[in-house]
């Protein structure tokens, strides 16, 4: 379904007073199959018009996990209906429950209001053009205008004259990167001026526990010294790691995930292939691309030193990375993948030995 059609039907039929059985009421829940074919890969969407009843103000939401996987608290992008369904709007959002919990609705809405002032403020002016800074939900319901306190920044459409599918898509994609923007500036803002943010934050999930030195003498110090390591993985990471898995499944691999440190390893054409997930962060390609390189080369030659020729590499990424990275792993004999849309597509080299879908 296209996303125009999703969140055009969903306006149009969208009754609270009907079951939850309804048409909307399915499309809302359907939205977080549909999603995933316009965002990167590792996001949670999700689709909600109540529990029970019907909601004022129903959703479709993108998480990402390593933030929230739950509008009530954290930081995420979601298209609000309003109560009269004549208007739907793209928002870069925050929780509300667990400001206006701690603090009442009064300040937790004022809390709401500054902290989404302070990460606009601090984001590039490019990023922010032409986008508003308020929303009308048309409701007098307390989550509504939660909502509308939380917003950071929106663009708002009408129901009856929703833009071209391809506009859509790409407003899509800029608030997936301006979410990831806002996540880096809100921790910035955070340290800078304080007292201004007080959303609290997930215990951090990315990085690496080592030793303070860690100069191995050989390739056994090396492997003795890593495999004792504690590596822990973002949540986005590991949601890769498992959708790809999944995938090879399909293909009737059997994909070993219990090979700390590296991520999966597979066997396939009588070839062990090993495979390193890496997260292409507000659209930074080279630096997931380089960490690639590094995290396949050094496995390789350090795990396997006595049989590196029968071992082959491929990158896994959550979206595209380019043709000049791609290429650049050809040449140092790496293949890649990457989710576009519900497929995984690939390198020349991932096409030919069957690792991807097209």
């Amino acid at each position: 379904m296209e996303l125009r059609r999703l969140i055009g039907r969903i306006g149009e039929t969208y009754d609270r007073s009907l079951s939850m059985s309804s048409e909307a009421q399915q499309l809302l829940r359907q939205a977080s199959t549909e999603l995933q074919q316009w965002i990167p890969a590792g996001y949670l969407p999700a689709g909600s018009g109540g529990k029970g009843a019907g909601a004022f103000v129903p959703w479709i939401a993108v998480f990402d996990p390593d933030e929230t996987a739950t509008a009530r608290n954290g930081m995420y992008v979601v298209y609000l209906f309003a109560q009269d369904m004549q208007t739907v709007s793209l928002s870069l959002n925050q929780g509300v429950t667990e400001l206006v919990d701690q603090h009442g609705t009064a300040r937790g809405r004022q809390l709401l209001k500054g902290q989404a002032d302070a990460i606009r403020d601090a984001l590039p002016t490019e990023l922010v053009a032409g986008l508003d800074a308020t929303i009308d939900l048309r409701s007098k319901a307390a989550l509504p205008v939660h909502y509308e306190y939380g917003n950071v920044l929106a663009t708002t459409y009408k129901i009856t004259d929703l833009p071209d599918e391809s506009i859509m898509v790409a407003d899509l994609h800029r608030f997936v990167r301006l979410y990831q923007e806002a996540l880096s500036v809100r921790e910035g803002v955070r340290q800078t001026v304080p007292g201004k943010i007080v959303t609290t934050v997930r215990t951090p999930t990315t990085g690496t526990d080592r030793p303070a030195e860690f100069k191995p003498k050989n390739a056994a110090d090396y492997v003795a010294n890593v495999t004792a390591r504690t590596l822990t993985k973002s949540r986005m990471h590991e949601t890769v790691v498992r959708e790809y898995g999944e995938f090879l499944i399909t293909l009737g691999l059997a994909p070993n995930t219990v090979v700390h440190p590296r991520d999966m390893t597979v066997v396939h054409n009588g070839n062990e292939w090993l495979i390193e997930v890496k997260m292409v962060r507000r659209g930074d390609a080279v630096s997931a691309t380089r960490e690639a390189i590094g995290q396949l080369l050094s496995y390789r030659h350090f795990l396997y030193p006595d049989r590196m020729e029968y071992v082959k590499m491929l990158a896994v990424f959550n979206e595209y990375i380019g043709d000049a990275c791609v290429q650049l792993l050809e040449t140092l004999n790496i293949a890649s993948v990457w989710r576009e849309g519900t497929t995984w597509s690939g390198s020349q080299t991932a096409r030919s030995e069957g690792l991807c879908s097209q």
